[in-house]
């Protein structure tokens, strides 16, 4: 197993791409510590099943706009556990309206949740890394954050501000053998994507050259290859696009 011996912690690890990788992670034999915001019975049952297969996962409940609980909590895995090896930055949301109709509320709900939320988690874990001199930050963006897109100006800034931070911090830690990399899904195949207006699928489809959305595996599978060492340890501060095509 590629990681064998790892902790990986997942934000946002219940539903779509943060689950995909949470049992992609685990199936590699890393020890995977997901968090989740409201749904319990969920979170069980994603323990329970990868606990049936004979891997290792826990929930847990965390607002990741709590900065000060997240570093509470930073502090029992570490001693719980002995440390962490990889941070996956995924937990999300999206609120799109035209501008003219957001409120301030939907703006600082999606900043809050998708970019302090990033800051939230990486200031927490970032000390440990650096006093290991080792660490691996995964951050999951998403085209939007790349070229905008309408009705998504709250969610576009937000993710283009995570590509920023993510190569802004690859440069200030890449010195403590800490690699910082983001991935860029397109269209995949989520419950959020399942939301979108017919009318606008029919105009997205053709601009996407494979064709297809894409799906939560092939994500996960792209943060499969940042966390294993053995084939990534070379790369940081890259933004990898899984959008079949789209923003080539």
């Amino acid at each position: 197993m590629k990681l064998q011996d790892k902790v990986a912690v997942v934000t946002g690890g219940t539903r779509g791409i943060g689950r995909a990788m949470v049992e992609a992670l685990a199936r590699e034999g890393a020890q995977v510590l997901f968090t989740y915001a409201h749904n319990d019975l969920l979170a069980g049952q994603i323990e329970s099943e990868l606990r049936e297969q004979g891997l290792k996962a826990k929930g847990f409940k965390i607002d990741v706009r709590d900065f000060e609980k997240i570093n509470q909590w930073k502090e029992e895995i570490l001693i719980e556990f002995g440390g962490v090896d990889i941070l996956i930055n995924n937990a999300g949301i999206a609120k799109d309206k035209a501008l003219m109709m957001m409120s301030r509320e939907d703006w600082d709900e999606v900043i809050d949740t998708n970019l302090n939320g990033l800051f939230n988690f990486t200031r927490a874990f970032i000390v440990h890394f650096l006093k290991k001199k080792e660490g691996n930050i995964i951050n999951i963006s998403s085209v939007s954050g790349l070229i905008g897109l309408p009705r998504q100006v709250n969610y576009s800034a937000s993710k283009g501000g995570m590509i920023s931070f993510s190569k802004a911090l690859a440069k200030e830690v890449a010195p403590y053998n800490i690699r910082v990399n983001v991935i860029c899904p397109g269209f995949i195949d989520t419950d959020m994507t399942r939301k979108l207006r017919e009318e606008y699928v029919r105009q997205m489809m053709p601009l996407i050259p494979l064709g297809r959305f894409g799906t939560v595996e092939e994500v996960a599978r792209t943060a499969l290859f940042l966390a294993d060492e053995t084939v990534s340890h070379y790369i940081t501060g890259q933004v990898i696009r899984v959008d079949g095509g789209l923003t080539m």
